[in-house]
């Protein structure tokens, strides 16, 4: 890797993962339109991110005009995540020797703000760790090899503020939450013909046997009723042995993993999105679908200020309720309800490390 000495100010983003090129929507969808923005927002500041795991092979390349290098870490453990960190620590003292580094931006409270806080540390740099949602819940190791102080840490929700207090008597003391790049939206469909939508990974915490029992219940009134789930993960093949033994085949439709246009499009065409996940952070998702015109049913608050068209419940029974009155209810409207944009993100961020790149930001 050749590097030559540039005076350009310089945002290193340390994350686990990122895209492997610019047609890999599906990875970290909302961390990639965070820097996309943050590029576009900020076109002088130089901005390098270092991708510790994904992509698997190591390699350097450009992904719409920023610096990726990607580590090849593979996710491995032991010896070989160490490798990983050395690594990551061999670039870092190049990128901080070829460039003017305002400091460094983790995603999440992992590996990468372990390695973040330590050669911050060293080298008299700016660091802050982004608080993303599993990293705040009971059992995170790198909590206690990095003991912080609260300083350094940015929460994405008010719930993960109370989270991580809650946790490990630290309150993360800035608050920069989740947000929307609505120039990816399309003009909205006048039909909506989805009546349920759901969107994420189909693992356990994300809990879609509930989304599954609130489509058999709903089928008793509604026997027409058409839901969509997109997304793929290991309970694929218990959900659908569960649709099957339901007789539900004709209301719900497993799309797998769908490009994030497309999951765009099918929340423009929803009336709701469920949400019946037992933890978030600050789902994207949910703000999405808000925007795209949905309403929302989740068991959730993010923030201590409720939104508009979001409704929480609190056991499954009220999650069947809620969902039947929404679609029964002709007027219950399908106006975009914007709760923040991706600019004001991007903003709240680099005025963290360089207040003078307010005034800079193109409006």
């Amino acid at each position: 890797m050749l590097w030559i000495r540039n005076m350009r100010k310089t945002l290193v983003i340390l994350t686990p993962g990122f895209p492997k090129d610019e047609e890999d929507s599906t990875c970290i969808p909302d961390r990639q339109i965070f820097v996309r923005v943050l590029k576009e927002t900020y076109p002088q500041l130089n901005i390098i991110v270092l991708a510790f795991q994904y992509p698997y092979q190591p390699n350097e390349y450009s992904w719409n005009g920023i610096k990726v290098i990607a580590l090849g870490g593979k996710n491995k453990s032991g010896f070989y995540r160490r490798l990983t960190w050395i690594r990551a620590w061999r670039v870092l003292k190049e990128i901080n020797a070829a460039y003017e580094v305002i400091g460094l931006l983790s995603f999440w409270f992992d590996e990468c703000a372990f390695i973040g806080d330590k050669f911050s540390k060293k080298y008299t740099l700016k660091h802050y760790s982004w608080l993303l949602g599993q990293d705040a819940r009971p059992g995170n190791k790198y909590v206690y090899r990095i003991m912080p102080n609260g300083d350094n840490l940015i929460a994405l929700s008010d719930y993960l503020v109370n989270e991580f207090k809650k946790n490990y008597d630290i309150t993360p003391q800035h608050l920069v939450p989740g947000a929307v790049d609505t120039s990816l939206f399309k003009p909205l469909l006048a039909e909506r013909d989805i009546d349920i939508l759901g969107v994420g990974s189909l693992i356990p915490l994300k809990q879609y046997k509930l989304f599954i029992e609130t489509v058999k219940f709903l089928k008793g009134v509604l026997p027409d009723i058409k839901a969509v789930i997109c997304g793929k993960g290991p309970e694929m093949d218990l959900l659908k042995a569960m649709v099957l033994s339901y007789q539900l085949e004709g209301n719900i439709t497993f799309k797998g993993e769908v490009s994030h246009p497309g999951v765009l499009e099918y929340m423009q065409r929803s009336k709701i999105l469920l949400h019946p996940s037992k933890y978030e952070g600050f789902s994207t998702v949910l703000l999405e679908a808000l925007y795209a015109g949905a309403h929302v049913v989740s068991f959730f608050s993010p923030m201590k200020t409720p939104f508009r068209h979001h409704h929480i419940v609190t056991d499954q029974d009220e999650m069947n309720y809620e969902v039947l009155v929404l679609l029964t209810n002709t007027h219950r409207g399908h106006e975009p309800v914007l709760i923040n944009e991706m600019k004001q993100t991007a903003t709240s961020i680099v005025n963290l490390f360089e207040s003078n790149y307010k005034e800079a930001a193109i409006t």
